[in-house]
């Protein structure tokens, strides 16, 4: 299960529900309510079926300042 990182949506999605791509910032899905992105990394599971799990902190990782 996913859920919309968007402070003011945060519904829950089914990955059935939603339509995981790249759109060139790595994987995501946009939450069909309300469009925020949402970012996800893609594993193999032992029975070599795909497994997406929901990246915590994205997409609210701050750049480092410093560099």
């Amino acid at each position: 299960m996913f859920t919309c990182r968007n402070q003011s949506c945060g519904t829950q999605w089914e990955q059935s529900d939603v339509a995981i791509k790249d759109e060139g910032q790595g994987l995501l899905f946009r939450c069909p309510l309300c469009g925020a992105r949402n970012y996800v990394e893609r594993f193999d599971a032992d029975d070599g079926t795909i497994v997406y799990e929901q990246l915590e902190g994205r997409p609210f990782i701050q750049p480092d300042a410093t560099t």
